[in-house]
């Protein structure tokens, strides 16, 4: 392949990476917060917390992305393309993210909390030394998992005009009547860094089993 498209494919990686760790990242925050209001005795958080996940979950993210290009600047607020994909994407992995992470916060041992609680933890430091790491813990392979799907999922982003890896792929192979070796490409540079994540995240898991010093 011309080293010139190369290039530019290996650039769009770049960009395609970037945004979907943004996405993934405050995706966790946003899912975290979530996952701890479904999982209150308060309806009023409870019920807000299971819409939302049912909505970005039961909504294709192509409609999401677009609902989002398209609604906010009805209502006064204008987005770069850019912008309004990081929110879709982000809010569409916080709705998995959830569900995966109220899982792992019902695994957590009832009786280490019990003991955490009779050393005096105040319900914030429980909360955080010992419910969100043995949740992320439990729940470490799921959120790999999704991490590789937000990054393949992120070639939708391209309808709110961002020129990502498969949009770039796209517009190269029109313009050069040379698909085959520039998708091929593209393939392969989704490969090599969803092998990056999920290396990554075998790294995580083998430092954080149980046990290990």
């Amino acid at each position: 392949m011309n080293p010139a498209l190369f290039r530019l494919l290996v650039e769009a990686t770049g960009y395609t990476v970037a945004l979907s760790a943004v996405s993934i990242v405050a995706g966790l925050a946003v899912g975290l917060a979530v996952a701890t209001a479904m999982l209150s005795r308060r309806r009023a958080l409870s019920m807000p917390a299971r819409a939302f996940v049912s909505f970005f979950r039961g909504v294709p993210l192509l409609v999401q992305l677009l609902l989002i290009y398209n609604l906010l600047p009805s209502v006064g607020i204008d987005l770069p393309g850019i912008v309004a994909a990081a929110i879709g994407l982000t809010l569409c992995t916080a709705a998995y993210q959830a569900e995966t992470l109220r899982g792992g916060f019902a695994g957590v041992p009832r009786g280490l909390v019990e003991a955490a609680d009779m050393v005096g933890l105040t319900p914030v430091q429980l909360f955080w030394r010992i419910r969100v790491p043995i949740a992320v813990k439990l729940t470490l392979p799921s959120l790999v998992s999704e991490a590789i799907m937000i990054l393949k999922a992120s070639s939708l982003v391209s309808v709110v005009g961002v020129v990502e890896l498969t949009r770039m792929a796209q517009d190269l192979a029109a313009s050069t009547y040379r698909p085959l070796p520039i998708y091929a490409t593209a393939g392969a540079l989704y490969i090599a860094v969803d092998w990056g994540i999920a290396g990554l995240g075998h790294a995580l898991e083998r430092r954080s089993r149980w046990g290990r010093a």
